[in-house]
């Protein structure tokens, strides 16, 4: 414990010591915009399901945008050392009718510290990238909510499995499941800098379970177990003022996923 806690001092310590590392760029004389920041969370839990094992995890970005296209680089790599699957992902959005949508093409990777993985491997069968479209509403002042719509469609996601007894490919993988995502949210401003958001996110991708009487394996799951709410709760965003001109967005999200039956209290803040 003693050990995270320096770790977490240490990083703590170097972006706030070095000013240039997390900041943003903006060139006046250049029609593309460049930002970097990176996030320090308790602990890093993505639609209602928990990454990066039971520690901290810091989680960079790079950010090019040039008018309403964006190329974004994210990661998160655990800071407990207990767990080699880091990850790695790049997206490409596009925002339109004045902003009112956004329609993101993301790849998501997963490295292992402990295997020699190919990251350039993009083999349908053999890759470890998977591949999403997503298709959000951002809102307006009229209707304060936003809701998207995301689904894999190419790459490591959960596979098919035929169930079939009497079929030559019993139990054999086949096709991706094309895994789903639905999100609904409110944002809305409660005092000062302070911002509540309220969300709530289901999957309609039901995989298959295993049956003992035929021996039928069963399927896996890209976002565990079947169809159902995942991600229900509540985010408080503000700013922590530390002199008169730098402060930190900090946050706080309660965070259940009711078909788990799982809870999640969740810190974190942007350098």
């Amino acid at each position: 414990m003693t050990k995270k806690i320096i770790q977490i001092t240490c990083v703590l310590f170097i972006l706030l010591s070095a000013n240039y590392s997390v900041a943003q760029v903006n060139n006046e004389n250049s029609k593309i915009k460049t930002d970097f920041s990176a996030d320090l969370v308790s602990r890093y839990i993505w639609r209602g399901l928990q990454f990066g094992g039971r520690s901290p995890a810091i989680q960079p970005s790079v950010n090019f945008s040039y008018k309403n296209l964006s190329l974004g680089f994210w990661g998160s790599y655990s800071l407990g050392g207990v767990n080699s699957s880091q990850e790695f992902d790049i997206s490409l959005s596009y925002s339109f009718s004045q902003e009112m949508f956004t329609a993101t093409l993301t790849d998501y990777y997963f490295p292992d510290s402990e295997v020699n993985y190919n990251y350039f491997d993009y083999v349908d069968k053999t890759t470890g990238h998977v591949l999403e479209a997503m298709l959000s509403f951002n809102g307006t002042k009229q209707i304060p909510l936003t809701f998207l719509v995301a689904m894999n469609f190419y790459g490591a996601d959960a596979r098919k499995v035929n169930n079939d007894p009497q079929s030559p490919d019993f139990n054999q993988t086949g096709g991706i499941q094309y895994s789903n995502y639905f999100e609904l949210g409110y944002q809305t401003k409660i005092s000062g800098d302070k911002e509540l958001q309220f969300f709530g996110g289901f999957t309609l991708t039901n995989p298959k379970g295993p049956n003992l009487q035929t021996g039928y394996i069963g399927e896996g799951a890209f976002y565990g177990g079947g169809s159902g709410i995942i991600n229900l709760g509540c985010k408080i965003s503000g700013n922590l003022n530390l002199t008169q001109k730098y402060s930190i967005p900090i946050y706080s999200s309660i965070i259940t996923n009711p078909r788990d039956k799982k809870v999640y209290l969740v810190f974190g803040m942007t350098f």
